[in-house]
């Protein structure tokens, strides 16, 4: 696609990235026939190639209108187009620097702004676990909408943390909704580990990964939040005789940003190098944990009466089109001996959470949850399992049907 840029972004790292990209588009199309929107609306303009076209219009000097803004506001970041692309273009980059240029010359509604700005700081708050305690604790006087977003009380088990010491060791992130909304993951996480001989370790100084701001076009915030978590973790990344051994997400959405970091901070002078070491050693839960699978295996009890629970597998966007790992997750719990499906015309399309997204577009959102939830509903499982805490959160406020993260599926199994 040829390309060429306004004044203002030649020369700029984000002008030759974006161009560089641009000029990989040859307008084929095939993103189209894989982007969720663009299924739901059937307007050029929200699918990946009419975006590219604002995006670059915008770049060449065209002023950005509302519409503009919304068109890219209503893109899911799924990047479920790079995995169809067949030029390799690197929509999710670009989309990023078109939303960043558009957020600075178009002014939202005030409205719009205190939102954004609510979930920018409310979510990353240590005020968000206190205010989420106060929600379960009024659930049933919530409103509907927002009970939605508000998940009841997790139980005793969330809090149980091995105590034994490995010589094996990760670092694990607890995130910055997840130690609040689903403290389990983070507790099964450990406790699946320490089952495989491998212990567990959290800087608690470290805390969202930076991919909310991010996403709220807040660049500088998210970097902050970069460079704050690899100064909580390098001491025992670059520990004496180095540590750990990889830095594991259980959350994908935190996975894809952190594995990011060594590219987002590649013109920091002083973070430019850890931070390329930090995403080096970053391992997504269902990437790590399948070499371990001969001593999961040796851990697992008998099957309770019945056998274990049939499951059907949402693979979030953020594994399987960010960090293009698929059939990892599949694979290792067939291997332990749990029956497990996707669904198989859908498993490659977003289940509509999208980080923020399903606060931000409800009425989108929630048309691309019952999709997924009718495509998942032929499997007849007796539990929904996923990998990244907002998808779990957003599919189970469809459905009842528990939704789990399929680390508590295989934590219960070892327990028993």
């Amino acid at each position: 696609m040829q390309t060429h840029l306004a004044p203002e972004f030649q020369g700029t790292p984000e002008g030759s990235t974006a161009e560089a990209i641009l000029r990989r588009c040859v307008h084929c199309g095939f993103c189209t026939a894989t982007c969720p929107t663009y299924q739901l609306l059937g307007d050029e303009l929200d699918g990946p190639r009419g975006r590219i076209y604002l995006i670059k219009q915008v770049l060449e000097g065209e002023t950005p209108t509302a519409t503009t803004q919304q068109h890219l506001d209503r893109c899911l970041t799924c990047r479920n187009c790079e995995s169809t692309c067949p030029s390799g273009v690197q929509y999710g980059q670009l989309v990023e620097i078109g939303r960043q240029v558009v957020e600075a010359k178009v002014e939202r509604p005030r409205e719009e702004r205190i939102k954004r700005w609510l979930l920018r700081e409310g979510l990353t708050s240590p005020l968000f676990k206190p205010a989420l305690r106060l929600g379960q604790a009024l659930r049933p006087l919530v409103p509907g909408a927002l009970k939605d977003k508000v998940p009841p009380t997790p139980g005793p088990r969330a809090h149980q943390w091995p105590q034994r010491a490995h010589p094996r060791k990760v670092l694990m992130l607890m995130g910055c909704v997840q130690p609040a909304m689903m403290p389990n993951i983070n507790a099964a996480t450990a406790r699946v580990l320490d089952a495989a001989g491998v212990q567990t370790l959290v800087a608690d100084e470290a805390g969202c990964c930076g991919a909310i701001r991010a996403h709220l076009n807040d660049h500088e915030g998210g970097l902050d939040d970069a460079r704050r978590n690899i100064d909580a973790w390098w001491p025992m990344v670059d520990g004496h005789g180095g540590e750990v051994e990889a830095i594991v997400m259980n959350a994908s959405g935190c996975g894809v940003q952190v594995k990011d970091y060594g590219r987002l901070l590649a013109h920091d002078p002083h973070y430019a190098e850890k931070a390329a070491r930090v995403s080096a050693l970053t391992r997504d839960l269902g990437e790590y944990l399948p070499a371990l699978t001969p001593a999961l295996r040796s851990r697992l009890g008998q099957d309770r009466p019945g056998g274990r629970p049939r499951l059907a597998y949402h693979p979030p966007c953020t594994l399987q089109h960010g960090q293009q790992l698929r059939g990892g997750v599949e694979g290792l719990m067939r291997e332990l001996g749990f029956e497990i499906a996707t669904a198989p015309s859908e498993s490659h399309l977003c289940c509509g959470s999208a980080g923020t997204y399903s606060v931000l577009q409800p009425v989108l959102s929630k048309q691309l949850r019952e999709r997924k939830l009718a495509a998942l509903a032929p499997l007849a499982a007796d539990a929904i399992v996923s990998a990244n805490i907002g998808c779990i959160q957003h599919l189970q406020a469809g459905t009842s049907v528990p939704v789990r993260h399929w680390i508590e599926v295989l934590d219960d199994a070892l327990s028993t």
